[in-house]
């Protein structure tokens, strides 16, 4: 009972104190911090998403890069080199083994890669395009020639 009237702040002898009337801060703080707190969830999830999106398109160039006589690394830890590539059910045939112990063909999805060396090409902004002056050609004009006037 003691420590429900500190935190109430009632006196210890059962008489209580009139509470003063609540202020704007009582009725609405509550609602105005849920509403800051949801403001900043929201603003975080659009930014995790624009980067997850940024990853995806970046992921996809790269497996879209790959082409005969790239290094492969399979998600399964099978390490080769692409032989071929068919785009049309988007998997790629992996060359394996050596010439010793005898190559393996194998035919993976292009979503099975895990580590590659082929590089995406950057995308580049076309720079503005300027303006090429003609040359300006300078008429030379030729000197007449001088006559040497010689004495006689």
């Amino acid at each position: 009972m003691f420590f429900w009237n500190l935190l109430t702040g009632g006196t210890e002898g059962g008489a209580t104190t009139p509470t003063p009337e609540p202020t704007w801060w009582d009725q609405w703080g509550t609602w105005i911090i849920f509403g800051a707190i949801a403001i900043v969830v929201v603003v975080f999830m659009i930014f995790s998403r624009r980067s997850q999106k940024k990853r995806e398109q970046e992921q996809q160039d790269t497996l879209d890069a790959i082409q005969p006589g790239n290094k492969v690394k399979t998600i399964g830890g099978i390490c080769g080199i692409v032989v071929e590539v068919c785009p049309e059910d988007d998997t790629f045939v992996l060359e394996t083994g050596t010439e010793a112990s005898g190559k393996s063909y194998l035919k993976f999805d292009k979503k099975a890669v895990y580590q590659t060396d082929a590089v995406a090409p950057k995308k580049t902004e076309k720079p503005a395009e300027e303006k090429v002056e003609a040359p300006v050609e300078e008429k030379v004009e030729e000197a007449a020639p001088v006559e040497e006037k010689t004495e006689e």
